[in-house]
């Protein structure tokens, strides 16, 4: 009886990790942006309650609060991926991230900015609110496009 070994060549294995190797450095990257889409999304849901103040305050038709007394302001740790939450005339919300790891993105605002029907900020009392900027660089964001989700790239 012969004994064969069976096993793998050097060349084969060595193949095969060059293979992994080009694999896993195309793939990278993209999980490491989607990877801060998904933290993003806290920082997304800070929003919320800001949010529904300027919109009922609108359509109210009473006397817009003054920048910062909205009653919905966070100063300081908000969340693990939001530092805090600000309000600035005429309803603008600025979210103020940090613990993200990545110098792109710490230390950086993101913006929600309340439109009217003509797609400009409200100009007063009773103005309605038909829609909602966010991300758009024109109003303070500073987060590069690509680590925003789709849903607030300036839209």
């Amino acid at each position: 009886m012969r004994k064969t070994s069976q096993g793998f060549t050097i060349i084969e294995v060595m193949i095969v990790v060059t293979i992994i190797s080009v694999l896993a450095s195309i793939v990278m990257p993209f999980i490491r942006v989607n990877t801060i889409r998904v933290k993003m999304s806290e920082a997304i849901l800070a929003f919320g309650t800001c949010r529904n103040m300027v919109t009922e305050m609108y359509q109210a038709g009473g006397d817009i609060p003054d920048e910062g007394a909205w009653g919905c302001e966070i100063t300081k740790d908000a969340s693990r991926y939001v530092d805090s939450v600000q309000t600035k005339d005429p309803g603008k919300i600025v979210v103020s991230l940090r613990g993200f790891n990545d110098g792109r993105i710490d230390f950086n605002d993101l913006t929600l900015m309340p439109l009217d029907n003509t797609g400009n900020p409200p100009s007063g009392n009773g103005a309605p609110i038909r829609r909602w900027r966010c991300g758009a660089a024109a109003d303070g964001t500073n987060v590069p496009p690509q680590y925003l989700p789709t849903s607030c790239r300036g839209n």
